[in-house]
C-alpha cells in the first residue's frame, strides 16, 4: 500500500520536461545549409511585411492542435544578394510558413527589415521562420551582410559553432 501511496503522488506530481534545444543562429552555418540543399536559395535583404493575426497560437496545453506548418502570405521589397552585395532589386509576393514543433512555433515581425534566406518552390519563394533561430535575421547589421556577401563569393563562410 505505501508503495502504491508513493507511486500515486508521483504520478500526480510529475509533469514533462518540456524544453526546446537549439543551436545559435549563425549565418555562415545557415548559407552552407542552404548551399548543401537539392532545393534553389536565394539571400534577400528588406523589409518584411504580413498580416500578423494569421501567426499560429502557441499553448503549452493545446499542444497537439498546434499544425506543424502554417503558410501566410507576405511581401518583402528590398534587394537580392549579388556578387557586389545586396544591389539587385528584389520586391515580392512570398510565403512565410511558420513552423511548429509541438507547442513551439516561430514568430515573425511583420513590418521589420530582415535578412531571409529563401527557398525556391516552383515559381514561389519561401521564408522559413523555425521555432529555432535562423534562415531569417531582424535588424541585419553591416557585419552581417557582409558574412553572407563573403560566402556567396567564395570568401570566408566559417560557422562560429560546429555544424
Amino acid at each position: 500500500m505505501r508503495a502504491f501511496v508513493l507511486a500515486a503522488c508521483m504520478a500526480l506530481t510529475a509533469t514533462p520536461g518540456l524544453a526546446l534545444s537549439c543551436m545559435p543562429a549563425d549565418l555562415a552555418r545557415d548559407y552552407q545549409q542552404a548551399q548543401e540543399d537539392e532545393a534553389a536559395w536565394i539571400v534577400v535583404t528588406g523589409k518584411l511585411t504580413f498580416d500578423t493575426s494569421q501567426l499560429p497560437d502557441t499553448d503549452l496545453s493545446q499542444q497537439q492542435e498546434a499544425p506543424p506548418e502554417t503558410d501566410i502570405p507576405a511581401q518583402i521589397s528590398g534587394g537580392s544578394l549579388g556578387k557586389d552585395g545586396f544591389t539587385r532589386a528584389f520586391t515580392r509576393d512570398i510565403t512565410l510558413r511558420v513552423l511548429c514543433l509541438g507547442p513551439w512555433c516561430g514568430g515573425a515581425e511583420s513590418g521589420s527589415d530582415v535578412l531571409a534566406f529563401l527557398k525556391q518552390e516552383g515559381d514561389d519563394y519561401v521564408a522559413m521562420a523555425s521555432p529555432c533561430p535562423g534562415m531569417i535575421y531582424y535588424n541585419p547589421t553591416p557585419e552581417m551582410l557582409a558574412t553572407v556577401t563573403s560566402c556567396f563569393n567564395g570568401g570566408e563562410c566559417t560557422p562560429k559553432m560546429g555544424r
